[in-house]
């Protein structure tokens, strides 16, 4: 009785969800033959480590490279070729056609299964004639870019807001350049809410980069670039970070489906519409948590997974993939930013009902030298306290924070639960009642109509609908800045004086959110209609900054709603 034939499985793309499958895949199957083909130089290369090259924290171009083909040979014996561009895909006769970009041969190889791995290119093509313009997708981007600001006040332009595009702005004013950055919308880190960004933009700007809002590059000439307003920027390079959009050609080329994104339509096992191709990565869509949906999630994490997912399902064995939520994080000029589900702009575009609570509570005991504000928001479904995402910003201890929320979503916990949460404490790490905590009583609290809230662009229709705002903070605060037209009453005062304030409803708020609970509780129990302004003054000042800065740059952009 013969053997039956080693299993031969070809891989289009050797970055993370690629090279995880290939690699996974020889674990499980030390006799398959593994051929992966990558169109560029480099395979398994460290891509989220680029920005960081350019701005000389990682100084080794090596460093960055984690594999090469003959390394993975040895330790692997895959079959790995670089420069080599996959032209087509024929499944009915299960083959790929291919290209050798050095030399220009042509060849054909068979498969008996096929995973697309090729992820995503730039949204925006590169743009010709005048300065040069490079993305931020590979190691010879990246080598470009750093040769580009070799020395110092070389004007840059970054396209895009993002996540890449941030941590570029970073390396290139680490690297002495002078960089502009575009973005299209109303705000930096679009899919943040806006008074959660306001801080990004606050950072950026306070080290120089000029930052213009609501335009876009519509032209590159000789040392310039033309923005949408019709204003002119110097500049000898532009970073073109402005998104991407999934590597879908050969799919659809050959007769997979595309799902309503645009991503290649996968099942839970990541097949295709061909039972007989698997696709991973960037071009691929994925089920996101919260809608149910499909969605195009970027995320390195999910296509490490998911290349690994496929391989068991090579493999043979009854593996499926897990809801996505899109948890991410970025840090530019030492303030870190992260998300996790959907944000409010989200919901309200979705039509669902939630709830949201601002808390900015402290990274770690305050008497405990170096604490520094975490600002997190939380959203929540209002029947069933369903954690529907969160935002976190601060300079330490964010990652912690997102993480968490991020566990107990795909763990099914409600809002309320996160009060219950047991939480490493030691004063230089957290609080007796940590950030995390603190956010599960404020829901609970809001959720239940303990302590009712207002949020802070719901304001301005309160008070012209009759309410009155009363800022419960010192007298020093008040003086330092408040919201115009509040009534200051000091909280610690607040009982001998009720009588002063005028009848209807009252929005009390402090800094951040604790003295205006007090204030409220004490108030409802004074039976009067009072409510929180959630967050305090710190959220609504966020809220008023974005506000104004869309309103400033043209960004013709509703902001919180």
């Amino acid at each position: 009785m013969t053997s039956p034939r080693p299993l031969k499985v070809v891989i289009v793309g050797g970055v993370a969800g690629g090279m995880s499958a290939a690699t996974r895949l020889r674990r499980l199957d030390e006799d398959a033959t593994i051929v992966v083909y990558e169109r560029g130089p480099e395979v398994s290369y460290a891509n989220c480590g680029l920005p960081y090259f350019v701005g000389g924290v990682i100084a080794d171009r090596d460093s960055l490279l984690l594999q090469t083909p003959e390394s993975l040979h040895r330790r692997f014996r895959l079959d790995v070729r670089v420069r080599h561009e996959v032209a087509r895909v024929d499944t009915a006769r299960r083959q790929v056609e291919v290209v050798d970009l050095e030399s220009g041969v042509k060849s054909v190889e068979a498969y008996d299964r096929l995973v697309l791995a090729a992820g995503a290119r730039p949204a925006h093509g590169q743009r010709t004639g005048g300065v040069p313009v490079r993305s931020l997708r590979t190691v010879e981007d990246a080598v470009e870019i750093e040769a580009a600001v070799s020395r110092p006040g070389v004007p840059v332009v970054v396209v895009g807001g993002g996540y890449t595009g941030l941590e570029a702005v970073e390396n290139l004013v680490a690297r002495e350049a002078r960089v502009t950055l575009v973005q299209r919308g109303a705000q930096l880190l679009s899919p943040l809410d806006p008074e959660m960004a306001a801080p990004v933009l606050d950072a950026v700007r306070s080290l120089g980069v000029d930052v213009r809002l609501g335009v876009e590059v519509i032209a590159t000439r000789e040392g310039a670039v033309e923005l949408s307003d019709g204003s002119v920027i110097e500049a000898e390079f532009v970073v073109e970070a402005s998104g991407v959009v999934p590597e879908t050609r050969l799919a659809a080329d050959a007769g997979i489906a595309l799902g309503e994104t645009g991503g290649i339509r996968v099942d839970e096992h990541c097949r295709t519409s061909d039972p007989y191709v698997f696709a991973v990565g960037d071009g691929a869509e994925k089920t996101e948590l919260i809608g149910g949906d499909a969605a195009l999630i970027t995320m390195a994490g999910l296509a490490n997974r998911h290349g690994r997912l496929i391989a068991d399902v090579i493999a043979g064995r009854a593996e499926s993939a897990r809801p996505a939520i899109g948890t991410g994080i970025v840090e530019v000029f030492g303030l870190a930013a992260a998300k996790t589900g959907w944000s409010e702009k989200q919901l309200r575009a979705a039509g669902r009902d939630f709830y949201a609570v601002h808390v900015h509570p402290g990274s770690h005991a305050g008497y405990f030298p170096g604490a520094q504000t975490v600002s997190i928001k939380l959203l929540a479904d209002p029947a069933s306290d369903r954690i529907l995402g969160a935002q976190v910003i601060g300079r330490d201890g964010v990652d912690k924070r997102i993480d968490v929320i991020a566990t107990a979503m795909h763990a099914g916990l409600a809002a309320a639960e996160l009060a219950h949460l047991e939480l490493a404490y030691a004063p230089q790490f957290g609080s007796a009642k940590d950030a995390v905590n603190i956010a599960g009583y404020v829901a609970e609290n809001t959720r239940t109509g303990t302590t009712p809230a207002v949020q802070w662009h719901e304001l301005a229709a309160a008070r012209d609908a009759g309410a009155t705002l009363v800022d419960v903070r010192s007298p020093a605060e008040f003086a330092a800045g408040s919201i115009p037209g509040a009534i200051s009453m000091p909280l610690d005062e607040l009982r001998d004086r009720l009588d002063e304030l005028p009848a209807g409803q009252l929005i009390v708020h402090c800094q951040v959110g604790l003295r205006g609970h007090i204030a409220t509780r004490l108030l409802r129990q004074r039976g009067r209609d009072a409510r929180n302004l959630d967050g305090g003054y710190r959220t609504w000042r966020d809220g008023s900054t974005a506000e104004l800065s869309a309103s400033r740059d043209g960004a013709l952009v509703a902001v919180g709603a």
